[in-house]
């Protein structure tokens, strides 16, 4: 909920008479603060919902596409290397 639906249901409360004028900005600012507490805790939960699916349905992650990259990259140059060794005597 927007601040300014929240401020607007306070002010009804206030207008009605149930809540005092004198309370009315501290239980908005509570309010507001709770709710982006509880949307805080809930954006966490659902990025460590997302995490373990991933995890769970075999998602490389980041680190692991960086190590591959590397392993690549040693392979291609030891097999140019091998390469080089092996055409080198055949060319003389």
């Amino acid at each position: 909920m927007s601040k300014e639906k929240v401020e607007k249901i306070v002010d009804d409360l206030v207008k009605r008479g149930e809540l005092a004028p004198s309370e009315s900005k501290d239980l908005v600012n509570r309010l507001v603060e709770r709710g982006e507490e509880e949307q805080s805790q809930f954006k966490t939960w659902i990025q460590d919902q997302v995490r373990r699916v991933l995890t769970d349905i075999h998602v490389p992650s980041d680190q692991d596409i960086v190590s591959l990259e590397q392993r690549i990259a040693t392979l291609e140059k030891r097999v140019a290397e091998l390469e080089a060794e092996r055409s080198g005597p055949a060319a003389e």
